[in-house]
């Protein structure tokens, strides 16, 4: 794909813009459109062969990125659609605007797709399940996997579970970045410095990822292998936390 066209010039464009450049991999020409000239402007600055542009030169690239909240979402589909190619894939980041509701808002344009990027894709170490619109060809899927590739893991899902993905994997590291900035500042308060801090805290984690899914252990068995627990007391509160915030939003997402 030679052009891209972000409509939305935020977080998850930005992230997607970075990822590639880090990469190496910044398609040709990009054109990033935003309501807001400043916003566009900035992302714009990332290289030189991204530019900030209007809707109808983002909607005419090969490939249109839609970066809006689902409302937004809807008000601006309707005004893209004139300026779409036949040629063109529609991705949409957003979550609860299915498939047949974008094609619907794009006047029957049915070359669509949907993804949830996260964050750790700005570092090439994203999770970005994709699921792809049946108005899409294997040539047109092949592309865009290999456009993503250099973001991290994108796996082809079905479109039912983007909801879950947005809140597993989308939003997953918020759940998470917090506890571990705090261990970094605990661990150089205890003596250690920021670089041993930070390694010993990836190691860490991921080793702890590692072992509740690889290790072939039941989950109460890994529980049991670290003998000392100083957040035993505060883990009802944390669990009921989880469950009280993401069953709800889950919920709005899929009504």
């Amino acid at each position: 794909m030679k052009t891209i066209g972000f409509i939305g010039a935020g977080r998850i464009a930005r992230i997607m813009l970075e990822g590639w450049k880090r990469a190496g991999a910044l398609p040709e020409a990009v054109v990033v459109h935003d309501l807001s000239a400043d916003r566009a402007s900035r992302l714009a600055a990332i290289a030189p062969r991204v530019k900030a542009g209007n809707l109808a030169e983002a909607a005419a690239a090969d490939l249109v990125i839609i970066g809006l909240h689902p409302p937004v979402l809807a008000e601006v589909l309707p005004a893209v659609k004139p300026h779409l190619k036949p040629g063109t894939i529609v991705l949409s980041l957003a979550p609860k605007l299915k498939f047949a509701a974008l094609a619907n808002l794009l006047g029957g344009f049915a070359r669509l797709a949907r993804q949830n990027p996260n964050a750790p894709s700005i570092v090439g170490q994203g999770y970005n399940p994709i699921a792809f619109s049946a108005g899409l060809t294997d040539a047109d899927r092949q592309a865009l996997l290999t456009l993503m590739e250099p973001l991290g893991d994108c796996p082809v899902v079905d479109e039912s579970t983007i909801e879950a993905y947005a809140l597993i994997s989308a939003m997953g590291p918020t759940y998470l970045w917090f506890q571990l900035q705090e261990l970094e500042r605990l661990a150089v308060e205890f003596g250690l410095t920021q670089a041993a801090a930070r390694r010993a805290i990836a190691a860490m984690a991921d080793g702890a990822v590692s072992t509740l899914f690889d290790s072939g252990l039941t989950a109460d068995d890994v529980m049991d292998l670290v003998p000392v627990k100083p957040l035993s007391a505060e883990e009802p509160v944390v669990l009921a936390a989880y469950r009280d915030r993401l069953i709800p939003l889950f919920q709005k997402l899929t009504a």
